[in-house]
């Protein structure tokens, strides 16, 4: 066996890699004409894909083919396409081997030199086998699956690149084999979207956006780095000052919070907020201090609890610069508690939860005077680092810009009216690095400089569906995985590395309530999503750079519709869901046209968030429509990676639906009883469906459970977010304790704890 033979064919790339940089770049190059082609491979490309490789016997003095994979040898060249006799030994899935081409291992298909003359004119002529070109994870020319209660997978346009079997073959190419039918796209078993449905947002037209950079893995690696330093330095940051562990997903909802007001470039990392002392992160760490009061159920739970709440708030006293004040009623009360807990030892644990409720009443004011200006320091020392790493990624990312941006007066606004379109960048895309992909089992997986992303197929072709219809600067996809590979690392970092953690920002609506609201009531909008959970084409989400390309418009805040229907299921964020309704009230009093909103918030009354008094008592609400807690379902926030069975799981709240809409907007979709009884029906479960009864991440409690002593974080928005990406699930939250222990600190949040979203 000859060692060349080998060692030429191990060479060649087994996985697909996106090339998008000038010829001079040795890490990529434009397309291959066939007269560039330095040397024909042994073996066509897929069959190196599929393991096979050309060898030499020294015994029979001539060539064999031998796949690594089965351990096959075979004297002929082999067909892609024979079956796998290890997996399946009788070849009843064996594909067609006629003409020699057929699906690679990843479902995917090499191009044809007919189908790239098809993408216009003077494109170039592409080599028959040519390993460094992306492929299009779905065949141009095909109309590709969608989605739809009766399955209309042929019901999409077809894509403008002319179909290979109409395209005229070139008249100097090379012989090539006798064309093939073209194979299916990968077509997932359950669908989750509709991408055939079209708009009916109309808004007016605008020039490209001049601020926002266009997205570079570079640049995205790096800032995975310090969001994940940042997250560090706040967590020493809570120990080392205050003893504590930050709160459950505290970090998350800071940076939705701070992006409602931030005024600076980067996407993630807040830069230029006022005030700095972030009122989300301030009230969270200090419901922790002295400690943090977890849910309780046995008796032995609430006396520990108890014990270990006087303790701390005793030597904190004592260790602080507290007044003669405080000092005195705080030793006071502990020593109090803890006389009373040495001397009687038949109390129940309701009797352990209202002392504890007493004690907390009694020296938490004086426990937060004294916490105040070391948690002030904790906010304002994490938003000046955020701050610091902002100028700093943004000077890298302008040094790599071909043509760095250029302070312009904004333009005038456009007076005509349009369709909404996806965001467009001003700044051009600089040549990106390549982004090598290839898949295990039903998972895409896709590696830059040893960091790798994971999306199941399903929402990667969906990605690609996104991308043809979005993207205007990429007709051959030599983009794609790098832009693709950006939005993922953009979205993992958002979400944290904990366990479950960031699960609520992605949660979405179940498939059957949006049907339900597009047939009743012409919604064609989310105003709250991402390229990731997405139900219709049209969206607002948390990301314009990264998500424009996929069909994002930008963030909601900064979206001003003339027209149309939407549906908005905020991050429970209780700055955003305040930012939103105010947003929603102005653009209702500016427009004539028809403009209804359709908000669906959870129905939290212990406290009542300011955002749903606000609606509840806005002119423009038509209908408020209630779901009952556990009778409802969503879709989990990790949809994209989850498996199967755990894509829905059940809200442990209630859920309020409020019809905001103008005088226009009601005479076209008013909220009649019989609409409102097919959108309440599609709520019901399905009973088929396996979903798990609780939400995905931290434990929830049940409404109405007087064991738990809930705080002011616990009551908290468990919105957990990063700015503004998507609709999320309404149902991960601990803001469910109904427990008569809250004190006055928790009336200041009431927003629940797991869910976040984007702006």
């Amino acid at each position: 066996m000859s060692n060349d033979s080998q060692g030429s064919v191990k060479g060649e790339a087994a996985v697909i890699l996106a090339p998008s940089a000038p010829a001079t770049d040795s890490s990529q190059g434009p397309p291959l004409s066939p007269s560039t082609t330095s040397k024909p491979p042994e073996l066509p490309d897929e069959l190196v894909q599929a393991g096979w490789s050309k060898c030499w016997s020294r015994r029979e003095n001539r060539p064999y083919y031998f796949n690594r994979f089965t351990n096959q040898s075979l004297w002929e060249v082999p067909v892609l396409g024979q079956h796998d006799v290890i997996s399946d030994p009788l070849g009843l899935n064996a594909a067609p081997a006629e003409g020699g081409e057929s699906n690679l291992g990843n479902g995917q298909r090499k191009r044809r030199c007919s189908e790239e003359q098809g993408a216009g004119p003077n494109s170039l002529k592409r080599a028959k086998v040519e390993p460094t070109t992306p492929i299009s994870p779905s065949t141009p020319g095909l109309k590709p699956w969608s989605s739809g209660p009766e399955d209309k997978q042929a019901q999409l346009a077809t894509s403008t690149t002319p179909s290979p079997a109409a395209a005229p073959a070139p008249a100097a190419a090379p012989a090539a084999p006798t064309p093939t039918p073209t194979p299916a796209p990968y077509r997932p078993a359950v669908i989750y979207w509709d991408l055939d449905i079209q708009t009916n947002a109309v808004i007016r037209e605008h020039p490209p956006t001049p601020h926002h950079l266009p997205p570079h893995p570079e640049i995205e690696m790096q800032r995975a780095q310090l969001v994940t330093k940042l997250r560090q330095h706040y967590h020493e940051l809570c120990h080392q000052r205050e003893g504590i562990d930050p709160p459950r997903e505290s970090f998350n909802r800071w940076l939705l919070e701070r992006k409602v007001i931030d005024k600076g470039h980067d996407p993630l990392l807040p830069s230029d907020c006022d005030p700095v002392i972030s009122p989300s992160m301030f009230r969270e760490v200090m419901n922790d201090i002295p400690i943090r009061l977890s849910r309780i159920k046995y008796k032995e739970e609430a006396r520990r609890l108890l014990f270990k709440y006087a303790e701390a708030a005793k030597k904190m006293i004592d260790s602080r610069n507290a007044s003669p004040e405080s000092r005195k009623v705080v030793k006071w009360n502990a020593e109090d508690t803890m006389s009373w807990l040495r001397r009687d030892h038949s109390a129940s644990k309701e009797d352990y939860m209202d002392r504890l409720e007493h004690l907390r009443q009694q020296c938490g004011p004086h426990v937060t005077a004294v916490a105040k200006d070391s948690v002030e320091g904790i906010c304002s020392k994490i938003y000046q680092l955020s701050a610091e790493y902002s100028r700093r990624l943004r000077q890298t990312h302008l040094s790599m810009l071909q043509d760095p941006p250029t302070e312009a007066c904004a333009s005038p606004q456009q007076s005509r009216l349009v369709y909404c379109y996806p965001m467009r960048l001003a700044i051009p895309s600089p040549p990106l690095p390549r982004v090598e992909l290839h898949f295990e089992n039903d998972v895409a997986c896709l590696r830059f400089r040893g960091e790798m992303v994971k999306v199941n197929r399903g929402h990667f072709s969906k990605l690609e569906l996104l991308y043809r219809y979005s993207c205007i600067d990429d007709p051959r996809f030599e983009k794609f995985l790098s832009r693709v590979w950006c939005l993922l690392k953009r979205y993992q970092v958002m979400f944290g590395s904990g366990a479950n953690e960031g699960t609520g920002l992605q949660g979405a609506l179940p498939v059957t309530v949006f049907e339900a609201l597009h047939r009743q009531f012409g919604v064609s909008f989310e105003c709250f999503a991402s390229p990731l959970n997405c139900y219709f084409k049209q969206f607002c989400s948390a990301f314009p750079d990264s998500d424009g390309f996929f069909g994002s418009r930008g963030h909601f805040l900064a979206f001003s519709p003339v027209s149309g229907s939407f549906e908005a299921n905020p991050p429970f964020c209780e700055e955003l869901m305040e930012a939103m309704v105010k947003h929603f009230e102005e653009l209702l009093v500016q427009s004539s046209e028809p403009l209804s909103f359709i908000v669906i918030v959870p129905e939290w009354r212990d406290p009542v968030t300011p955002a749903l008094t606000r609606m509840e008592a806005s002119k423009f609400l038509r209908h408020q429509l209630s779901v009952p807690a556990y009778e409802h379902e969503y879709r989990s926030g990790s949809q994209h990676i989850c498996k199967r069975e755990e894509m829905y799981y059940r809200a442990v709240h209630g859920t309020a639906l409020l019809f905001l809409q103008n005088d226009a907007g009601f005479a076209k979709w008013a909220p009649t009883p019989e609409r409102l009884a097919e959108l309440t029906a599609a709520y019901r479960p399905i009973s088929s469906r396996t979903s798990s009864l609780s939400s995905p991440g931290p434990a929830h409690t049940v409404p109405g459970d007087k064991d738990s002593v809930p705080k002011a974080s616990e009551k908290t928005q468990g919105s957990v977010m990063s700015p503004g990406s998507h609709d999320n699930n309404n149902n991960n939250n601990n803001n469910n304790n109904d427990s008569s222990s809250s004190s006055s600190s928790s009336s200041s949040s009431s927003s629940p704890a797991d869910k976040v979203a984007p702006l």
